[in-house]
């Protein structure tokens, strides 16, 4: 048995945080899902601000299929601030899918400033792997049936460097890093509105915890008002060994797509 010395070491895992803007009863969306943005020109440019800190932007397969988004750094003077904190001008862009089920046609794939990797699992299969790879610079299998997420942000650290992960949800993709004490800090838009609605996705939806002592506990390190909304940062206080003492938690739901 090699002693801990001789055992390789690790890379070390990106410093991971959380954007979300929520209505004031917590839905990121409407049921539907029928609603692109309902935040203030505001907390855009705060999005913005958020990329312009991170080597790399993250969001699921969903998030990607059914918003005109191109996870981007913005305009010039977003790219300078990049340039001046010591990044590249343009951000990596990470798109999270297990089953490998992307919309060729989704407006990501239409841009090309920067590198777009897939994280996906073996359920994938051969087919759909070979038409990501035709669409994205990089896919990673990170798992047989469900995404392990600490292999792939310590392979997201080792082969593109990536120090400060953005994630940009949605709501499964969220719980999945909540619950293996993969999120680090989360930054949280609260916008004076209410969709309601049972089925309406919140900011952490997916399997979740079956208890109390489950959750993830979060500490206030600021809070800012503008007009009506409230912009809020909080330090995710469950520490990664904590929520491996609690079990695998670092996987992917099967039926995130």
């Amino acid at each position: 048995m090699l002693s801990p010395a001789q055992r390789p070491r690790k890379s070390p895992l990106p410093f991971v945080f959380v954007s979300v803007a929520m209505t004031a009863d917590g839905k990121i969306t409407t049921a539907n899902r029928n609603v692109e943005a309902f935040s203030s020109p505001r907390d855009r440019e705060h999005m913005l601000e958020l990329r312009a800190q991170a080597d790399a932007v993250m969001a699921g397969a969903r998030t990607v299929d059914l918003n005109p988004i191109t996870m981007g750094p913005g305009g010039k003077a977003y790219r300078l601030d990049r340039v001046r904190r010591g990044l590249s001008e343009y951000n990596l862009r990470v798109v999270v899918s297990g089953s490998g089920t992307l919309d060729p046609r989704a407006e990501l794939f239409g841009s090309t400033f920067s590198p777009i990797i897939v994280l996906t699992t073996e359920r994938a299969g051969l087919r759909r792997l070979e038409a990501l790879r035709r669409q994205a610079q990089e896919v990673r299998v990170c798992g047989e049936s469900e995404i392990d997420f600490e292999q792939a942000f310590r392979w997201l650290r080792e082969k593109w460097n990536v120090r400060r992960l953005l994630c940009e949800g949605g709501g499964e993709l969220n719980d999945a890093l909540f619950r293996a004490g993969l999120a680090h800090e989360l930054h949280l838009t609260i916008c004076p509105r209410i969709f309601g609605g049972r089925q309406a996705p919140t900011l952490s939806d997916g399997r979740g915890q079956l208890n109390l002592s489950g959750a993830t506990m979060l500490e206030l390190k600021s809070s800012k008002y503008h007009g009506d909304e409230l912009f809020l940062v909080y330090r995710v206080k469950q520490s990664f060994s904590k929520a491996r003492a609690h079990g695998p938690g670092c996987r992917m739901p099967r039926d995130f797509r």
